[in-house]
C-alpha cells in the first residue's frame, strides 16, 4: 500500500474504531485493509464485480432495489462466490422503474431493508477490488446508504470497465496507422457485443455483474499487453 494510501486508511480506521455503536461487521471491513497491496501483480489480485438495480437515478429521491456481485481470482471467475440480494427500498417504485429490472413492489415489500443487508455485503466485499461498468452510479447509491448506516463509504479501491476500455481503445488506436472505427457506444450491452459475451437478461444485477466480469476478463490482459500491471496501474486508468 501506498503511504499515502495506507496513512489515509488508518486516518479512518482510528477515528471510527473507537465509536462504540460502530458494527463488528464494519470494524472488520476496515481492518481488511490493513494488509493490502497496491503494488500486487493485477493478474494475481482478487475482486468483486458487481451491480445494482435502483427505483431510478436521482441520489437524492430513489433508491437501490437489487444488489448483485460475484468474486474474480485475477482473470477467474468464481461462480460458486455470488451475492444477490433484492431489497426493499425506501424509495417509492415508479411503473418506469419496474419494466426496467422487472421487481414488483410486491416481491421487493418481502425482502429486508438495505440497513439488514450491508454487513453482509461488506463481508462479501471484503479487501477486494471493486470492478462495474459506469461504477460510480452504483458505487453513489452504496455509500449513501453506507455512509448514512456506517458513518463512511466504502474504502475498496474501484475501477469502472467502461474506462478501462477507453484507455485500451486509445492503445489499440496508437498501434496501427489505420483505424476501422470503433463502436462509441460503450454501454454494458454494446461493449458485451463487441466482444462476444453473451447477454441473457439485461437489468438483472447478478447477470449484468457477471457480463462485465467476463469482459474485465478481456480486459486484465489487454492492460498488461500495454502494460498496465499491477493495482496501482489499474486503479490509475479505470477510476470512476
Amino acid at each position: 500500500m501506498s503511504s499515502l494510501l495506507g496513512a489515509y486508511k488508518n486516518k479512518i480506521l482510528r477515528k471510527i474504531s473507537g465509536q462504540k455503536d460502530l458494527h463488528p461487521g464494519a470494524l472488520k471491513y476496515l481492518q481488511d485493509f490493513e494488509h493490502f497491496n497496491q503494488n500486487a501483480l493485477a493478474h494475481e489480485a482478487k475482486y468483486i464485480v458487481f451491480d445494482t438495480e435502483l427505483t431510478g437515478l436521482n441520489i437524492k429521491k430513489d433508491s437501490i432495489v437489487s444488489i448483485g456481485a460475484l468474486k474474480m481470482h485475477g482473470g477467474k471467475i468464481d461462480l460458486n462466490e455470488t451475492y444477490y440480494r433484492i431489497v426493499d427500498p425506501n424509495a417509492v417504485f415508479t411503473g418506469q422503474s419496474v419494466l426496467v429490472h422487472g421487481i414488483t413492489p410486491s416481491e421487493a415489500s418481502e425482502c429486508p431493508k438495505i440497513d439488514l443487508l450491508l454487513p453482509e455485503f461488506l463481508d462479501f466485499c471484503s479487501n477486494r477490488i471493486i470492478v462495474g461498468h459506469f461504477v460510480a452510479i452504483d458505487l453513489a447509491f452504496i455509500n449513501k446508504e453506507m455512509t448514512k448506516l456506517f458513518g463512511f463509504p466504502l474504502q475498496n479501491p474501484a475501477v469502472d470497465t467502461m474506462k478501462i476500455y477507453q484507455w485500451i481503445r486509445k492503445n489499440e488506436e496508437q498501434l496501427c496507422s489505420y483505424h476501422a472505427g470503433l463502436s462509441e457506444k460503450m454501454d454494458l450491452l454494446s461493449l458485451a457485443n463487441r466482444y462476444s459475451i453473451p447477454v441473457s437478461k439485461a437489468h438483472h444485477a447478478l447477470d449484468d455483474a457477471f457480463v462485465t466480469a467476463q469482459l474485465f476478463q478481456r480486459f486484465i490482459a489487454l492492460t498488461t499487453k500495454f502494460g498496465a500491471r499491477t493495482i496501482a496501474d489499474l486503479v490509475s486508468i479505470g477510476r470512476p
